[in-house]
């Protein structure tokens, strides 16, 4: 249906009618950025929902179970959808919110337009009218005058007493009213007939013509907002190939968790490469008591068990074996306070286990190959240079290159001897626990073990920064405080069973009353033999000849060391 021959007749409803148009489309517009300001908002909760939650350190340092992974998976992914609704939010700011507020201006202007013709076409329909109007009313003025004139003409032309001039008078005045009249007449049906033909284009040409322009607009309006809805739709329907794609990936992510395989980085991570420890040997202590032939009891105890588990002359200090049965069991108990606060990070990773300090040498040997690559890399690129430079000297001095290939050169030189020196700590490391495994194999469960190379009080004093010397007789006596612990906390914790060899003998100086756990008692010109060097803190490990053993202050001893003793090693 046509508007301008439907609703020739309603121009202010129809001036409504489209402005309505334009305010719902406008409304539509806000309803679309609202949508997009959530989809904005919604995107950026769950970016900084992944912040929140993404690990902090280094991926070095990240943990390196599945569990973990997926979940880190999970983040990546749920990232990445972040980002396709911020794709849905610019989609609708562009094609649907844009494009509608800028259609809205082109509708308001166009409308306008169209609004001013109708009401310019109007008026001067009016104004045609209103010329009709003012002939119409003036033919009647004229037609009632000259009705008077001639009324009067014919008053006078009957009255005997009226004179000549008067009734002349009065008949010329109704020849003109007359002829007014007839002019009068003349002009209203011209205007009469003007006004017709303006009406007939005003309501056949004029107003269908603007009418149709307004229907076109509004028609239009119409489809832009079809076409906007579809684009509403396609903004989220474009995004669901990627959205199905990180969902996906969240549930390959899932798929990835392997409870066997973290079980096994556990026991990478926290594997400390020491053997278990063996049994312990049955200690009697009723060898001494009497027996007699009354109480008909007879020792449980085999000969040979007690010959081995040691007679009445060398029988174990119940001290020494406390210290010892302590210091064995601190690993899979509470630690001491000191073997966590005290122990540094060295520089070779001995206060490490040995498994973990395998891993991190092999580690540090990486990465130091990988420096030397890039100085490699950085030298040879520096020849090419040179070489370069020295065919073309237009092209610059190959001397100014000379300090940078020495510098490089250099590096390359440190980072060779740091991986030696890293590797060399790798290979003791090897070597000792493969000779570790060996020996464990081979000792005897049923020897009396003695103590290993613990530090009085459960320290570990394998140092291989430390060399062979001879300490030097003090004059002045200086006691040491209590051992310290030395920072190999799991270094050969559990030693070959083999007791360590003598390598040198000493003299007591002073006496000693060895109230320290894991210290030896001795008396002033006692003579012990020496199974262990001091290792810098003060403290040297000595044997009696009863077989007891334990720390004292190396300055309360003259020592002498055996030269070309089999025993006179560092150990590692």
């Amino acid at each position: 249906m046509s508007w301008g021959t439907e609703l020739w007749d309603q121009f202010d409803n129809l001036d409504k009618h489209t402005q309505w148009g334009i305010d719902f489309l406008e409304r539509y517009a806000k309803f679309v950025k609202e949508r997009l300001d959530i989809e904005q908002n919604y995107a950026k909760q769950l970016r900084n929902l992944v912040k929140k939650y993404s690990p902090k350190r280094p991926k070095d340092e990240e943990p390196r179970f599945t569990s973990c992974l997926s979940f880190y998976s999970i983040l990546n992914e749920l990232n990445d959808y972040a980002g396709q609704r911020e794709v849905v939010a610019e989609e609708m700011a562009h094609k649907v919110y844009g494009e509608l507020m800028r259609y809205s201006q082109d509708l308001k202007a166009e409308r306008k337009h169209h609004l001013q013709e109708g009401r310019k076409a109007q008026q001067y329909l009016d104004h045609c009218w209103k010329q009709m109007d003012n002939s119409k009313r003036k033919f009647e003025r004229e037609c009632k005058e000259a009705e008077k004139s001639q009324v009067t003409y014919e008053r006078l032309d009957n009255d005997v007493n009226a004179t000549k001039s008067e009734v002349e008078k009065a008949k010329n005045q109704y020849y003109l009213r007359t002829h007014m009249a007839d002019e009068s007449k003349n002009e209203y049906a011209a205007q009469l007939q003007n006004f017709n033909g303006e009406q007939w284009k005003h309501f056949n040409n004029a107003i269908p013509h603007i009418f149709k322009n307004l229907q076109g607009m509004d028609e239009r309006r119409t489809v832009k907002l079809g076409e906007t809805y579809r684009s509403f739709a396609e903004a989220e329907r474009r995004v669901i190939p990627i959205v199905s794609k990180c969902l996906e990936g969240m549930v390959s992510a899932a798929k990835a968790v392997d409870e066997r395989r973290d079980s096994t980085i556990v026991v990478e991570s926290f594997k400390s490469g020491f053997d278990p420890p063996g049994d312990f040997p049955f200690e009697d202590f009723s060898q001494n008591l009497s027996r007699t032939g009354s109480d008909g009891t007879i020792s449980n105890t085999p000969k040979g068990d007690r010959d081995r588990d040691g007679g009445p002359g060398s029988r174990p200090d119940p001290k020494h074996a406390t210290s010892k049965t302590k210091n064995k069991l601190w690993l899979f108990g509470k630690k001491p306070k000191w073997s966590v606060k005290m122990a540094p990070s060295l520089e070779d990773f001995s206060h490490l286990p040995p498994e973990q300090r395998r891993k991190r040498l092999q580690q540090r040997i990486d990465e130091l190959s990988k420096e030397l690559q890039k100085e490699m890399d950085q030298r040879d690129a520096l020849n090419k240079m040179k070489d370069v430079y020295e065919k073309n000297p237009q092209m610059g001095d190959p001397n100014s290159l000379q300090p940078k290939i020495s510098e490089t050169i250099c590096n390359m030189e440190k980072l060779r001897s740091e991986i030696h020196k890293n590797e060399t700590w790798l290979s003791e490391v090897e070597g000792k626990q493969s000779s570790r495994g060996d020996r464990r194999h081979s000792a005897d469960n049923h020897h009396h073990t003695p103590q290993g190379r613990e530090s009085p009080e459960g320290s570990y004093t394998d140092d291989t920064s430390q060399e062979h010397h001879t300490p030097h007789h003090r004059s002045t006596p200086a006691k040491p405080g209590p051992p310290n612990p030395d920072p190999h906390e799991f270094d050969d914790e559990f030693d070959d069973d083999d007791p360590l060899p003598v390598i040198g003998h000493c003299k007591a100086l002073y006496s000693f009353d060895g109230q320290n756990e894991g210290t030896l008692v001795m008396a002033e010109d006692e003579v012990l033999y020496i199974i262990e060097e001091d290792k810098g803190d003060g403290w040297t490990r000595a044997r009696k000849q009863s077989g007891e053993e334990g720390y004292v202050p190396t300055s309360y001893v003259e020592i002498t060391l055996e030269k070309n003793s089999k025993g006179a090693v560092t150990y590692i």
